[in-house]
């Protein structure tokens, strides 16, 4: 793979230098448990508005025993949630869109390219490509594997009514 094909060199990236542990991104994302999809963020670019995580991959991942079994193949939704994940700490994180909370809000263009299974590492790039404060990011995504890109698309990421969908919830 061509580092001309990444939105970010990989070899520029320090990948012992985390600067968020999970720890950490549980402050800035509201997953938890099974729905945790970042082990850590090692890189961000204010000038590019860039960033670079990852999700290493255990055999405990709640999909491995029934997907596939003998075979496990960590599902292309769950790579994409692990996208979404990393694009909305970095805006979270950077506070670029300027609201509480940050759902999917559609996705384009995805090509899952590879496999990715347990005991691999799943490098996630991220480049905010347009931003409509208080309403929409739009961001393209990779994800690579060794030297393999192994999902790419583009994500977008709608601000999440927060407290209307808190009252809904208490008056139900």
């Amino acid at each position: 793979m061509s580092t001309k094909e990444l939105i970010v060199d990989l070899s520029k990236v320090d990948f012992d230098n985390v600067l968020a542990d999970i720890e950490y991104i549980r402050r800035v994302n509201p997953q938890r448990h099974e729905m945790e999809q970042l082990t850590a963020v090692v890189f961000e670019d204010l000038e590019n508005m860039c960033c670079v995580g990852y999700k290493d991959i255990s055999d405990d991942e709640f999909w491995v025993r029934g997907h596939m079994p003998g075979m496990p193949l960590m599902p292309g939704v769950v790579m994409v949630e692990a996208a979404a994940q990393l694009c909305c700490f970095f805006a979270q994180h950077q506070n670029l869109l300027g609201v509480e909370m940050i759902g999917f809000g559609g996705l384009e263009e995805v090509r899952f390219r590879d496999a990715v299974l347990p005991g691999q590492r799943l490098i996630l790039i991220s480049k905010l490509e347009k931003l409509r404060p208080k309403r929409m990011i739009i961001s393209r995504f990779q994800g690579v594997v060794g030297d393999s890109m192994v999902v790419e698309g583009i994500i977008k990421g709608i601000a999440i009514p927060v407290n209307r969908l808190s009252k809904a919830e208490e008056q139900g």
